[in-house]
């Protein structure tokens, strides 16, 4: 496995983490102190604004999982990957996003995120 693929999928299981604690360290794994997540929907910086986007999010789309539906595509310290949020094992996504990041020494320094398809 890619270290790029590894880093993508501990950027997912940080997204499907309900547990505050275990969500806290893995974020502290998986991204940089100072790390830089943007969406349309915001924009945070460093663990404790990672961390609380990610409460927000869980706490609108409850019960529902992120996936990888591909492997990402990705060259020097930037990757690239599409995320499907649905419940699990559901054919359908209910929402579809595109996340671009940067790593640097194996961590998340910065998260460029579009949403494609969104509920409602």
């Amino acid at each position: 496995m890619s270290d790029i693929q590894r880093v993508a999928e501990q950027y997912i299981a940080v997204w499907n983490e309900t547990d505050a604690d275990k969500r806290r360290a893995l974020i502290a794994e998986v991204f940089t102190e100072d790390a830089a997540y943007t969406d349309p929907l915001g924009a945070v910086t460093g663990h404790d604004g990672v961390d609380g986007f990610i409460a927000g999010a869980q706490a609108q789309f409850a019960g529902l999982k992120f996936s990888l539906p591909s492997a990402p595509d990705a060259h020097h310290d930037i990757a690239r990957f599409q995320w499907y949020l649905g419940p699990e094992g559901a054919e359908e996504p209910l929402a579809i996003g595109f996340d671009v990041i940067t790593v640097e020494d194996g961590r998340i320094k910065q998260v460029l995120g579009f949403l494609d398809k969104m509920p409602g």
